[in-house]
């Protein structure tokens, strides 16, 4: 079962309409946008509170879907839960993205959800605070208070999951490194998506240009913006020099075309060199966090059949590896056995919104392992 899931994949998908359009917009709009605020501390405050807008319009949910507020101790977050029929005894602990300056629960619930269903448990977003008015030390702060808060509430570590997405992702790494370092039980795995893990001023010189979302020079802006008077060396400032021995395994989704691609395969090359399993899935001309257009693109609704696979796969790994972790989403399907370098197809899951596009649901296309 080891093997199932310590492997690379790039999911053989034809390039969506949806996605391609997207693509294009996104060059011509949000990015030049990102370039010119990302410039000086009032564009970081200006574009915080434009996307605070969210929070009191917050993106539509389906009617199966239920949102619960949560007191967090420093912090406070959001239970989601995709339905009936979940497994109260496990929990998914989700960091937004957002730059550690943008975003919230509220902006992420087109993720949340659909892992909430993927996972057949709740989901706690948890609203970490963020810069400029706090500090990375603070988000971790929070990330770690938030877990110890499940724990408290009687939750097993085996029965709780990471995840996050970019500024998220670099988070869900932090935080399982810092338990690890104080001796504190783990969570039984971790998902990043896009995960921003780098925070040194190196250049950022892959995807440059291919890059339909984020100007490269900009994330470097923001990087010595949070890391003045840090050490962007430590790991827990910059995951990507972490030492991941002992940590539980870990999947990690990137587009093939975007700045942070490259973040995420160093974090996979790491983790595997300390023996972490590790999935890593590079998913073609895909954009940053991709799976946060599930509303619009449907790759991005696939990738969390394929993280629903991955779960699947941990749950199923010897006793002498991981806990028990209750039964998770049927794979009895033998056409469909566990988690491969071909993982085209997932198991059932409850709804996940509209329909694949034309040729996302065609079993004769499938992913191949990346070199």
């Amino acid at each position: 079962m080891h093997d199932e899931i310590d492997v690379d994949v790039c999911p053989g998908y034809p390039v969506s309409w949806q996605a391609a359009a997207l693509n294009t917009v996104m060059r011509g709009t949000l990015k030049p946008i990102s370039g010119l605020l990302l410039r000086a501390d009032i564009g970081v405050v200006a574009a915080s509170r434009i996307v605070a807008l969210a929070d009191r319009v917050p993106l539509p949910v389906p009617a199966h879907v239920s949102i619960v507020k949560e007191p967090l101790g420093t912090c406070s977050g959001e239970w989601v839960r995709a339905g009936q029929g979940l497994d109260e005894g496990r929990a998914v602990l989700y960091f937004h993205g957002g730059g550690y300056f943008l975003c919230s629960p509220a902006t992420h619930r087109p993720i949340t959800w659909r892992l909430s269903a993927a996972a057949g448990c709740p989901v706690l977003a948890v609203d970490y605070r963020q810069g400029p008015a706090h500090t990375l030390a603070e988000s971790l702060e929070d990330a770690a208070a938030a877990y110890a808060c499940l724990l408290e509430r009687g939750y097993d570590p085996a029965g709780i999951l990471f995840a996050g997405d970019s500024a998220g992702g670099h988070l869900t790494l932090a935080t399982l490194l810092a338990l690890r370092d104080r001796g504190l039980p783990l969570p039984s795995a971790a998902v990043c998506l896009s995960p921003w893990t780098d925070l040194t001023d190196a250049p950022r010189r892959v995807n440059r240009l291919l890059d339909p979302m984020i100007p490269a020079g900009r994330v470097g802006w923001l990087a010595r913006r949070w890391t003045a008077r840090l050490d962007p060396r430590d790991p827990l400032v910059s995951p990507v020099f972490g030492d991941y021995t002992g940590l539980p395994p870990l999947m990690i989704v990137t587009g093939s075309t975007e700045v942070l691609r490259d973040e995420g395969r160093r974090v996979a090359e790491r983790a595997r060199a300390g023996g972490v399993p590790v999935t890593y899935e590079e998913w073609r001309r895909m954009p940053h966090v991709f799976a946060i257009l599930a509303d619009l693109v449907p790759e991005a609704r696939q990738v969390f059949r394929h993280i629903a696979r991955f779960l699947a796969a941990v749950r199923d790994l010897p006793a002498r590896d991981l806990p028990d972790l209750g039964p998770g989403p049927d794979l009895s399907d033998p056409e469909l056995p566990g988690l491969s370098p071909d993982p085209c197809l997932g198991p059932d899951l409850p709804d996940l919104g509209p329909g694949l596009g034309p040729g996302l649901s065609d079993p004769e296309l499938p992913g191949s392992a990346a070199a």
